[in-house]
């Protein structure tokens, strides 16, 4: 004979807490899951999702990083910061023209009284008594001339700044953008002009040739990379297209191979840490002095 298995027993009835388990934020909520961090009961608005389990929204809050950490975070994933600033303030510069004379958007308009290009652009007159506005040495390298004038130089400026900044840090690759800017003004009032002159062109020769320099002294054939090319053309435009200002472009092309020289010189020729800084700020120094000499 076969003796009958007794019944299972019963399963345990739920509890008056599971019966009423309720979000912690939301009382009128069934919580459904609880956090995986603290325990606390949560429905699903107030669950996020996280790498092992779920987190309420307080623990998810608690988890992440304070505002300077953040900050640093970003920081760090920003190679390329002052690239970008320099390219953001010379198209502000633009839009700015462009409202206050549209005609100017894609080239040309009034540069007359109450231009942007008159209240910022440079020319020797803006230098001497009773005016003496010196700002115009640097304001004048965020001024274009329509869209094409812009385009093309924040295109090389991306290009060039993608290069020398990783290379130079953050400080130093401003340093050199604007000692190449003040030297390119420099040799717009040396070699003196009727009009108002801008553009970043001066600064941006200025890295072309800094760039090259940088690459001849670590052994690199720059025609074999593309930018002694670049170089070459853009040289043979500045002289043979009218209406581009020579001094402005040779005058950055001589300040920022100086600044190169120094500044990109190969591990293997070691020199002290202060000459990165120095030569820029001696650039700059002696660009503004020129500019002083030649309009008293």
């Amino acid at each position: 004979a076969r003796m009958a298995l007794p019944p299972p027993p019963p399963s345990p009835a739920p509890s008056d807490a599971q019966l009423t388990s309720r979000c912690y934020r939301h009382p009128d909520r069934e919580a459904g899951r609880s956090c995986t961090r603290c325990g606390k009961p949560a429905c699903s608005d107030c669950l996020v999702q996280a790498a092992v389990g779920s987190h309420c929204l307080d623990c998810a809050k608690a988890a992440r990083p304070d505002v300077a950490t953040r900050a640093r975070f970003w920081n760090a994933g920003e190679s390329v910061l002052v690239t970008k600033v320099i390219i953001a303030i010379n198209l502000a510069v633009y839009l700015w023209g462009a409202i206050v004379t549209p005609s100017s958007l894609m080239g040309g308009g009034y540069i007359g009284p109450g231009s942007v290009a008159y209240r910022i652009g440079l020319n020797e007159y803006f230098l001497q008594a009773p005016f003496h506005d010196w700002y115009r040495l640097v304001t004048s390298g965020f001024l274009h001339f329509g869209l094409l004038h812009l385009g093309f130089n924040m295109f090389i400026l991306w290009q060039l700044g993608n290069l020398i900044e990783r290379a130079l840090g953050r400080l130093n690759f401003a340093l050199m953008y604007f000692a190449s800017l003040l030297a390119g003004s420099f040799g717009v009032i040396l070699l003196g002009g009727d009009g108002i002159t801008g553009g970043a062109s001066g600064a941006v020769f200025g890295l072309m040739a800094a760039a090259a320099i940088g690459m001849h002294r670590r052994g690199v054939n720059i025609f074999s990379t593309g930018l002694g090319s670049t170089l070459m053309i853009n040289l043979f435009i500045t002289f043979v297209i009218p209406g581009i200002s020579i001094g402005g472009h040779l005058g950055g092309i001589a300040g920022g191979a100086i600044c190169g020289w120094f500044m990109l010189a190969p591990p293997w020729k070691r020199q002290p840490s202060w000459v990165a800084w120095a030569t820029p700020v001696g650039v700059m120094a002696a660009s503004v002095l020129g500019v002083v000499i030649l309009v008293r």
